[in-house]
C-alpha cells in the first residue's frame, strides 16, 4: 500500500488495522517493523504497526473475553484500535529528520536505471539475504540484550511491591504498573491469565487494561531496537505516548469500573 510511504491517516490505519490481525509478539514485530521502516513506511505507520500487533489480536480478544470479561474486553479492543492511531498520527507529525529514511526513493531509482528490474524470485531471495544477514544482525544484538536486561530487572523487583501497586486503583499505581510492564517482555496472549488472577485476587480493573497495552506495546527490547536503529527521538515519543495513553484509559476504567 503506497500511503504507508507519506503522512496520510489511510497509511496509519492500514497497519493499524494489520497489526491487530496478526497474533505475533512484540519480538516478532520488531524486525517486521523495522524492516517496514527500510522498505519506505513512515515513521507513523511504523510504530503504528509496532504498537498494534503485539498489544491486540484475534486471540488474545477471545482469551480476555473468558477470562477478564466483555466490560474490560470491550475497552481493550477500542483501546487496541485508538491508540495506535493516535501514535502514528502523532509521529507523523513530530516526527522529525526520522519521519522516513533519507534517500530511499532516489537510491531505488538509481538501481532500476543500472539493473534490469529483477524477477519475483529474484526479489524473494534477495528479500531473504537481507532478512537473514544485515536486518537479523543489527535487530538481534539489541533485541537479545534488552530481553536478557528485561529478565534480570523483573527477577530482581519483589513481587510483594508490585502486589502493592496492583491493588490500589490510585495514578500512582498504574504508572507503577506502566514502568513493570515496560521494564517485562511479555506477549499479548500469555500475560493475560496473570493479570485475570491479579484481578480475581483485587487488583483494580484499571491495572489490567494498562498493563494489557503497556506490557505488551513496551519493553527495553523493542524500545532499544527502535531507539538504534530509527532514532532516540522516535523512541521516546513512542514510550511517551503508550505510558500516558495507557495510565489515561487504565485510570478512565477505574472510574467506569
Amino acid at each position: 500500500n503506497r500511503s504507508i510511504g507519506t503522512t496520510k491517516i489511510s497509511g496509519v490505519f492500514w497497519t493499524t488495522i494489520s497489526g491487530m490481525f496478526l497474533p505475533i509478539c512484540s519480538c516478532g514485530s520488531i524486525p517486521l517493523g523495522i524492516s517496514l521502516y527500510y522498505s519506505g513506511a513512515y515513521l507513523g505507520p511504523t510504530l503504528a504497526f509496532m504498537t498494534s500487533t503485539p498489544m491486540i489480536n484475534p486471540i488474545a480478544i477471545f482469551l480476555a473475553w473468558g477470562l477478564l470479561g466483555k466490560e474490560i474486553t470491550i475497552i481493550y479492543v477500542i483501546t487496541g484500535y485508538v491508540a495506535p492511531m493516535i501514535i502514528g498520527i502523532v509521529a507523523n507529525k513530530f516526527g522529525g529528520d526520522e519521519l522516513h529514511v533519507k534517500g530511499l526513493e532516489e537510491e531505488i531509482e538509481k538501481r532500476a536505471l543500472v539493473f534490469e528490474t529483477p524477477t519475483h524470485i529474484e526479489k524473494l531471495k534477495s528479500g531473504l539475504k537481507w532478512s537473514f544477514t544485515e536486518l537479523a544482525v543489527t535487530i538481534s544484538k539489541y533485541s537479545v540484550s534488552g530481553i536478557l536486561v528485561a529478565g534480570l530487572i523483573f527477577s530482581i523487583i519483589p513481587q510483594s511491591a508490585i502486589q502493592t501497586y496492583l491493588g490500589n486503583p490510585g495514578f500512582v499505581s498504574l504508572f507503577g504498573i506502566t514502568i513493570v510492564a515496560a521494564l517485562m517482555y511479555v506477549c499479548a496472549v500469555g500475560h493475560i491469565p496473570l493479570i485475570a488472577a491479579l484481578v480475581a485476587s483485587g487488583a483494580a480493573p484499571g491495572v489490567a487494561i494498562t498493563f494489557l497495552m503497556a506490557g505488551a506495546a513496551t519493553n527495553i527490547a523493542e524500545l532499544l531496537t527502535i531507539s538504534k536503529t530509527i532514532g532516540k527521538r522516535a523512541m521516546i515519543m513512542y514510550f511517551a505516548m503508550v505510558t500516558v495513553i495507557s495510565n489515561i484509559v487504565g485510570y478512565a476504567t477505574n472510574l467506569l469500573l
